[in-house]
């Protein structure tokens, strides 16, 4: 039997907290493969899709709503759309404002300022699908932690950015960091759940928000 994480007061109020909890439902939903009722895994199973289903749907019906407020509207789901708890949920469920290269692109900038502390910079080289390549370089008087710090700003910040990524490739910095990460299509792949009813993830949002409250008018 799967237990629902409870939600109490301030256990989630940052993104760490956000993202442990999706590590620990990947791996509670990776553990109905190893039960043995056949019967009991295929309830445990549809019981997650049906859940997914519900609250993605109340999801897209809320940024729906908020759209139809006009410009006040589209700001507030931008703002949305960079905090960083909230828009891990919109991308696992498929309705993130931005695709996956904007955040990158954004995320990079925004750590760039750090970066340079430490003698580093990066860029994004090329995203494939949700395969993402960036190059790192390092002024020639940097030491071997400093690489290694700025590996590990560069990759947990683009996983924040991008939990939905399949890949992760950080050229000019030698040894990977230990990120713990688990990817949201990890953990769409280990429940064997299916978004297809939900728009693709880096969707234009607001122009598929915009034919819905238009089709209501």
């Amino acid at each position: 039997m799967i237990l629902a994480p409870v939600f109490t007061g301030g256990s989630l109020a940052g993104e760490h907290g956000f993202q442990k909890r999706i590590q620990n439902i990947g791996e509670l939903v990776h553990q109905l493969d190893t039960m043995a009722d056949p019967a009991a895994r295929s309830a445990a199973k549809e019981l997650v899709q049906l859940l997914m289903d519900l609250h993605g749907t109340g999801l897209e019906r809320i940024l729906e709503i908020v759209f139809r407020s006009g410009e006040q509207g589209t700001k507030i789901i931008d703002d949305l759309g960079e905090d960083p708890l909230v828009s891990s949920l919109l991308i696992l469920y498929g309705i993130h404002p931005d695709d996956l290269q904007t955040r990158v692109e954004r995320k990079l900038k925004q750590i760039s300022s750090s970066l340079h502390k430490m003698g580093a910079e990066a860029q994004l080289i090329s995203v494939n699908g949700g395969d993402v390549r960036v190059r790192a370089s390092l002024s020639g008087h940097t030491c071997g932690s400093t690489a290694s710090a700025a590996r590990a700003t560069v990759e947990e910040a683009i996983y924040e950015a991008a939990p939905d990524l399949t890949s992760l490739i950080v050229e000019g910095l030698e040894q990977p960091a230990a990120s713990g990460f688990v990817g949201l299509e990890k953990l769409r792949a280990a429940s064997e759940l299916s978004t297809s009813h939900l728009p693709d993830a880096g969707s234009a949002l607001h122009q598929t928000l915009s034919a819905s409250s238009e089709g209501m008018d």
